[in-house]
């Protein structure tokens, strides 16, 4: 599930960098008078109490040289003095752009899981860099913290399970009706002595709605079970969209040509009319289709600025 996660993370990255911008902020003073290392720390243990899914919390010096062990939760996590960072990208990014910044998912040093770094830089009155502040989260916590309530993350996780109920029962329909399309072919459209067309029409109606079928339980399954995202262009819902309607428009141009063949086997020629009809409704659908195409596509989505 780590994709989903990165997935997630992208969603709610600004979101996240707000809040633990507003924990720096509201916890360590820039352009105070020069504050000592001592009175830095009690605010990081007020920081540390408030969040207490952290992995770590530490100090850089201006060298980015780590002047204190982790501040953590976890006893053995508590190591870390002396450590050189200023090769990480939490370090000098932060100094270079003067704010507090928040960095891409990264494997831990010390949980080996995917985890993300906030660091924001410590000034004095005079704007010297005295500290860099900087504390790990994993990318499973930085998520939950993110997500407003208990409430929304037991929806969501409802919503799932509604939705795999809906990917699960549409599948059993799309088999149903693959297996009598095929069942329909063998035993009815094609036999050692003729072809059947009516009956091969029908199968052939059968077998692209439960390809169309397929491919919305596809989407559905990926888009609200597994996470993927809904926000990159020519997402899969566009695709399966497109997918879907021209299945339609297959489906009813063959039903149009089936209803053609018999009317004139029987020389039912006033029967036409319907074939007619229907052939007007798959010229909507594909005007229908070729709009939703236009408007879909032309949409780009707007970049923004990485944190």
């Amino acid at each position: 599930m780590i994709i989903k996660e990165i997935r997630r993370f992208a969603e709610i990255r600004y979101q996240a960098r707000a809040y633990l911008t507003y924990l720096f902020t509201r916890n360590l003073h820039n352009r105070m008078p020069e504050p000592v290392l001592e009175s830095v720390l009690v605010q990081l243990d007020k920081i540390a109490h408030e969040v207490n899914s952290f992995d770590a919390i530490y100090v850089l010096d201006p060298k980015g040289k780590q002047i204190i062990d982790n501040i953590s939760n976890d006893p053995q996590f508590r190591v870390g003095k002396g450590s050189s960072r200023n090769s990480k990208a939490y370090y000098y990014r932060a100094v270079k752009e003067k704010r507090c910044i928040l960095t891409d998912p990264y494997p831990s040093s010390l949980t080996n899981d995917l985890c993300v770094t906030a660091s924001f830089p410590l000034y004095n009155e005079s704007g010297t860099l005295l500290y860099v502040i900087c504390i790990d989260v994993s990318l499973t916590n930085i998520i939950k913290i993110c997500q407003t309530t208990k409430l929304d993350r037991l929806f969501t996780a409802f919503s799932k399970i509604v939705y795999s109920l809906f990917a699960f029962a549409l599948l059993m329909v799309a088999a149903v009706v693959f297996m009598h399309g095929i069942e329909n072919f063998f035993l009815h459209g094609i036999s050692p002595t003729n072809i059947n067309t009516e009956d091969m029409f029908k199968s052939t109606i059968l077998l692209t709605l439960s390809l169309a079928i397929f491919d919305l339980v596809k989407t559905i399954f990926e888009e609200e079970v597994l996470g993927y995202s809904k926000n990159e262009k020519n997402s899969d819902i566009h695709k399966t969209m497109v997918r879907f309607l021209g299945s339609i428009v297959i489906a009813l141009a063959i039903e149009a040509l089936m209803f053609v063949f018999k009317f004139a086997a029987r020389d039912e020629t006033e029967q036409i009319i319907y074939a007619v009809y229907l052939v007007c409704a798959v010229t909507t659908l594909l005007v229908g289709l070729a709009i939703y195409m236009y408007l879909t596509n032309g949409r780009k989505p707007k970049k923004r600025e990485s944190d």
